[in-house]
């Protein structure tokens, strides 16, 4: 496939994924888990059909060496979608979730005794800060945009809740860097196996949504009281929720099958700076669409992020090696 089309497919599934989640969490904040299971139920389909060939093709990787992935693959996607329900703004969501490195880095020291470069850590640095900034000036407006929150008990609450968002969101970062080493020392063992790997952590852990089948059904339940929308084309009406839900669901099939063909028919360089300015363009839609409050110090703490993530991957040096590479 033509690189330009996996670049479209991940800017435009991508994007738009992130578009109807934020239209989904902003009618009803607590959808996180049937928004969770549909995208997992979804994937899991279509890899039972095309990946596994109903099941016939058995994996390279033992099931049984999948079990600690796919619980924490399970338990990050949960979390991460949970957090929602806590005050935590889209744009200060999708930030935290782009310092991952630091994560990695952390855990990369701690547990594969891995040592960086000054440059690594100065760029982490600058994630951190950058993250700090976004998160303290969030904290100022938590419970502000609320009629409901009157009192300063009220506030408190808000703020309370806000901060086990916060504890959340930190919990899966970590948990998704700790799921990154894993996979790395399976991948070593085994060979990568990205297409086996994605239907297996979306299709082994659908039972553990058993626990959550209620709040899934009451969001179910929601979903189907919502206001009518016409589908183009074919002029049936709706409810719309479920349609976002559905829109949803295929934007993140269009975006994890559009960054598997990046991976693998363009250069790390290419692949780096497609997801770098993907997260970003995802970060100004919801910033303008959903007129998400955003400062000056978000926009500090932003350039910090981002900035620190091309410091970290090295974006000079991949540059310079590209440059090389064509004039041999």
């Amino acid at each position: 496939m033509h690189p330009g089309i996996a670049i479209a497919l991940v800017f435009a599934g991508c994007c738009s994924n992130v578009v109807f989640l934020e239209l989904l969490v902003t009618e009803h904040p607590g959808a996180g888990n049937i928004v969770t299971f549909s995208q997992f139920l979804v994937i899991a389909v279509d890899g039972f059909f095309f990946t596994t060939n109903f099941c016939r093709k058995k994996p390279v990787i033992p099931i049984s060496k999948y079990a600690m992935m796919v619980t924490l693959f399970f338990t990050v996607s949960v979390v991460n979608n949970y957090a929602l329900n806590f005050n935590i703004p889209m744009p200060l969501h999708m930030i935290f979730r782009a310092g991952s490195l630091i994560a990695n880095m952390m855990l990369g020291i701690i547990l594969l005794k891995k040592s960086y470069k000054p440059m690594k850590y100065a760029s982490v640095l600058m994630i951190t800060a950058g993250i700090f900034t976004c998160t303290y000036m969030s904290a100022q407006s938590v419970g502000s945009e609320k009629e409901d929150v009157d009192t300063e008990d009220g506030g408190l609450v808000e703020f309370l809740w806000w901060l086990l968002g916060i504890a959340m969101l930190t919990f899966a970062l970590f948990m998704s860097a700790r799921m990154g080493i894993y996979q790395e020392v399976l991948y070593s063992q085994y060979g990568k196996h990205s297409k086996e790997a994605l239907f297996y952590n979306h299709a082994l852990p659908l039972p553990a949504f058993l626990p959550l089948a209620g709040d899934i059904y009451r969001h179910a339940v929601l979903f189907s009281q919502s206001e009518p929308i016409m589908i183009p084309l074919l002029e049936v009406g709706v409810p719309k929720m479920w349609f976002f839900l559905l829109m949803n669901c295929i934007t993140q099939y269009i975006c994890i099958r559009g960054v598997f063909i990046l991976t693998t028919e363009c250069a790390s360089l290419t692949v780096t700076l497609i997801i770098t300015l993907r997260k970003f363009v995802s970060l100004i839609l919801s910033i303008f669409y959903f007129q998400n409050p955003f400062t000056v110090y978000h926009w500090l703490g932003t350039s910090l992020v981002f900035g620190g993530t091309l410091l970290f991957v090295d974006i000079n040096n991949m540059i310079r090696q590209s440059f090389a590479k064509k004039k041999d």
